[in-house]
């Protein structure tokens, strides 16, 4: 028995084999399929979903995000009658640790949320100058479910809610190391720049190693709303002072109208009361003495 025990014994300690990491060449013909890293640490998966009622715009940018994000999952729309809570739940079920919810209302407007499920932060933006890939038509092409390069302009580190948004974007947009479905090449970048108090996002390709880029879509505007602790929901962290809601631009649009309209209606009415009721000049009644008409001479 005792033999049989130290002979387990120096089973147990036999160096185990470590897995090796893969190391691809600087040079990859294209025939040749490419090795899978088995070590997926990051393992971050997004669930982009959308709300009934979007308009054929909105749902375009969202399948153009599905198709740049190979780490994300697609899902059925959302009812517009449904709390934002029960997307937390839905991203359990998908297994899912961050969404992208597009919400459209009055079918005009577009809403964008980033949360981080389930315990937050979550941002609500108003999308604006909205171009989808099919749209813009652009010279540029890249690879599929490969990996982008994050570039963020130096505006994103000088106040703290910049930051926030910063790290969330860095969060939804990165796609993880060695994931299965994505690429391992870095032939775009998505770029985040702040102009105006807004957050513009462009993606380029990269085409030659002297970093020429060319732009390839989509193109869209974000307007930072809130930020909540939470996800979807929760203590406002952040209200930004300078967001005007849409209808409240509508309004003020026709306001304006109206306050053209009445302008015209007052000049008018302020025209015909200047306007003299007799000819432009008095007439002499001696003018017509001399002149003599056929009855006269009869």
């Amino acid at each position: 028995m005792a033999k049989r025990k130290h002979e387990n014994k120096d089973e147990d300690e036999s160096p185990k084999k470590s897995k090796e990491d893969i190391v691809l060449p600087p040079v990859i013909n294209s025939n040749e399929p490419v090795q899978r890293q088995k070590k997926w640490i990051n393992k971050q998966r997004i669930l982009v979903l959308s709300s009934r009622g979007i308009g054929y715009r909105s749902r375009h940018l969202m399948l153009d995000l599905r198709s740049l994000l190979p780490h994300s999952k697609p899902e059925s729309k959302m009812d517009n009658k449904d709390k934002l809570f029960v997307i937390n739940e839905m991203c359990e079920m998908k297994n899912c640790n961050k969404c992208i919810y597009f919400e459209g209302k009055k079918k005009m407007d577009l809403y964008m949320w980033l949360s981080n499920v389930p315990r937050g932060p979550s941002a609500k933006f108003l999308v604006e100058n909205v171009h989808t890939m099919s749209e813009l038509k652009m010279t540029g092409n890249c690879l599929k479910a490969s990996r982008p390069l994050l570039s963020f302009s130096k505006e994103f580190e000088q106040e703290e809610h910049w930051q926030l948004l910063k790290e969330l974007f860095t969060q939804i947009f990165s796609v993880p190391n060695h994931h299965p479905k994505s690429q391992p090449f870095f032939d775009h970048v998505f770029n985040f720049s702040i102009v105006d108090n807004r957050i513009w996002f462009r993606n380029y390709q990269i085409l030659e190693e002297d970093a020429s880029l060319a732009e390839i879509g989509p193109r869209f505007v974000l307007n930072p709303i809130r930020i909540f602790e939470g996800s979807f929901g929760g203590p406002t962290l952040y209200i930004n002072p300078s967001y005007t809601s849409p209808n409240e631009h509508r309004r003020i649009l026709r306001r304006s109208l109206a306050a053209k309209y009445l302008m015209k209606v007052e000049s008018k009415k302020g025209h015909e009361s200047r306007k003299p009721t007799n000819s432009s000049y008095d007439l002499d009644p001696t003018d017509d003495f001399f002149t003599v008409t056929p009855e006269d001479v009869g």
